[in-house]
């Protein structure tokens, strides 16, 4: 217990025989000495508000750092209060040209994806150390700096993960964060275009589609993945994650249904909502151990914003720990290494890291079915003339439209592989182009057990931390993929795609056994773009904790972080649906309400652990 008292004292700046009796410790009552000490802190904390408003700062309720794919659902929800002003700080641009989504068609266009994974403007291009267990490559980690965040770059997967996900998190010390008090806000956030149901969501601002393409490669894919002995799903965000099915996708009308279509421009107009963007945060201002304000550089400008109520951080796994550690909150032998003055010891700031990664099994494809020729510029040019005009045709879709979740051994009580199908090739991140009509399924483990960090690199905002994954350090991270090329392949190798099928290209017919696989994984497996758990949630008593299960940074006060940085573990699938669902319940915690919750919503299990399948 008593690194637990030192700890608050470390950060309140209180002795233990100044504090109010506090649930489950007698301390003593406080003196009057102490009361007037506390008085003179807050007169202190007035003050400097006055002084810095003398600066010519601004004030809100709640300042928001990051207009991304949590920070642009609390922009929304939170100006639901007429009473409430909001201030979003973004540091990339908008998404729209002159208020068009057209001009802005490489964000908009859903087959465009590719562009802003590579493009500067609208991403941070971040990179990783050289990873020891993978030959030592640097991997490309691109995260979106645009209103949507990342939401706006990504591949429009809509995964939520499994309802045991949740339920760990709770075991975790992510209390109240279990499937029956996550599940209302997915369907709160979502109307499906299916229509609501005890899973899915009727009436929510996020638009969620199914493929329109029918694909003849993807229905081979599922009856090969039914061949191969594994069910059909049809909605693996419902009561069955296990098997192969039809994916949704956040795309409404043959448009990138982002974080900012759905919740931010609806939003915009809204008299207590104010934007920046081209906005880089520098700092979290503290008075104490209280947030009272941002500091921010606009226009080479630097300026200060103050906030009444709440600092919030949605940067994401990357910036929002970063921004943590740049204002003094972090570990403390980290911060005065680099000469910032600590506010208060948290040394689970960076901590966690997880992600997952992925690899391409490519065939060739014998039929000129694929997208290959799509690709070629005369075609490109007439899909897009298309979806300018009508917002339809091949452009109006990524093509990752069928995919599936299976368990890599028996015993594994839920799934923890994922797979996402293709009928096309993809080459280093879309930055090459395709070179011949193939076919490919991205597949990966979704709970691997290699853990990482970031550090600070410097004390320059604009310097990114450096990121250490930690990729593949576990040997059962290595099994579990080797696992992955084996069924991959065993799904190829049915009957369904046998009018389909040529020579495999990647790995090859020359990797086989253990050994080569292993050596193809380390040369060629990427990140699936997942990054998370780096301020993590958990219970004031766990060292490693960042944030309480309120979302409120343990050790100071009126500072929040929402965004994927605060789950305890990755989930087991793709992170864009569960960010917003911890936005969308983070912000009724903000505003005082009772969590929803539905009790006994039924989840399939396997009726038997002793197969895979």
């Amino acid at each position: 217990m008593s690194h637990l008292i030192k700890g608050v004292k470390k950060c309140y700046g209180l002795s233990v025989s100044q504090m109010h009796k506090v649930t489950g410790f007698p301390f003593k009552t406080p003196t009057l000495k102490s009361l007037l000490a506390y008085s003179g802190q807050q007169l202190k904390t007035s003050r400097t508000f006055s002084k810095l408003s003398s600066e010519n700062a601004d004030s809100y309720s709640y300042i928001i750092v990051g207009a991304g794919s949590a920070g642009c659902v609390l922009g929304s929800r939170l100006t639901e209060d007429p009473l409430s002003t909001v201030l979003l700080l973004e540091a990339g641009p908008k998404d729209t040209l002159l208020d068009s989504k057209r001009l802005m068609w490489k964000i908009h266009m859903p087959a465009a994806l590719t562009y802003n994974l590579c493009d500067e403007k609208y991403n941070w291009n971040y990179h990783t150390t050289p990873q020891k267990h993978m030959d030592n490559r640097i991997m490309y980690w691109p995260r979106g700096r645009v209103w949507g965040g990342s939401s706006s770059l990504n591949a429009m997967v809509y995964i939520r993960g499994h309802a045991e996900d949740y339920n760990r998190w709770h075991r975790e010390g992510a209390v109240g964060w279990d499937y029956e008090f996550c599940l209302p806000y997915f369907k709160k956030a979502q109307t499906h275009e299916l229509g609501p149901n005890l899973y899915r969501g009727g009436n929510g601002p996020l638009h969620v589609s199914r493929g329109k393409t029918n694909h003849p490669l993807h229905h081979a894919f599922l009856d090969a993945a039914q061949q191969a002995g594994y069910s059909f799903t049809d909605d693996m965000n419902g009561y069955q994650q296990e098997g192969f099915g039809w994916m949704d996708m956040t795309i409404h009308r043959g448009q990138r249904w982002s974080t900012a279509s759905a919740y931010l421009h609806p939003a915009i107009t809204r008299p207590n909502l104010s934007t920046e963007d081209r906005t880089l945060v520098t700092k979290i201002l503290f008075q104490g151990t209280k947030a009272i304000g941002v500091e921010y550089v606009k226009n080479g400008q630097r300026k200060k914003a103050l906030a009444s109520e709440e600092v919030i951080l949605s940067g994401g796994a990357i910036n929002s720990p970063q921004l943590l550690m740049l204002s003094g909150v972090g570990n403390a032998d980290d911060l005065k290494k680099l000469g910032i003055p600590v506010v208060c010891h948290l040394p689970g700031v960076g901590q966690n890291l997880q992600d997952h990664l992925e690899v391409y099994i490519q065939q060739k494809c014998t039929k000129p079915i694929t997208l290959y020729k799509a690709q070629k510029p005369v075609n490109m040019a007439k899909i897009g003339l298309e979806w300018l005009w009508k917002f339809t045709g091949d452009g109006a879709t990524a093509h990752l439209e069928s995919g599936g979740f299976i368990r890599s051994r028996p015993d594994v009580p839920h799934p923890d592989i994922q797979f996402h199908f293709l009928p096309s090739q993809v080459i280093d991140h879309g930055r090459v182009a395709s070179k011949l009509e193939a076919y490919q399924v991205h597949v990966g483990p979704m709970r691997s057990t290699s853990v990482g960090w970031l550090k600070l690199k410097s004390t320059d905002p604009r310097d990114h931390p450096v990121i250490e994954p930690n990729y593949l350090s576990m040997e059962t991270d290595v099994w579990e993929f080797r696992q992955c090329v084996k069924l991959s392949r065993e799904i190829f190798a049915q009957k369904a795609f046998e009018k389909f099928r040529g020579p495999e290209i990647q790995p090859g017919s020359h990797v086989q056994s253990d050994k080569e696989i292993d050596a193809f994984i380390r040369q060629k497996a990427d990140s699936a773009y997942h990054p998370s758990c780096t301020c993590k949630m958990g219970q004031p008593s766990d060292t490693t904790a960042v944030v309480d299960p309120q979302t409120k940074v343990i050790g100071v006060e009126n500072l929040r972080v929402v965004d994927a940085s605060i789950m305890p573990s990755v989930v087991s699938g793709n992170l864009n649906a569960p960010t917003i669902m911890i936005a969308e319940k983070a912000a009724d915690m903000i505003k005082g309400f009772p969590s929803l919750s539905e009790k006994n919503v039924p989840v399939y299990k396997p009726q038997t652990l002793e197969t895979q399948r």
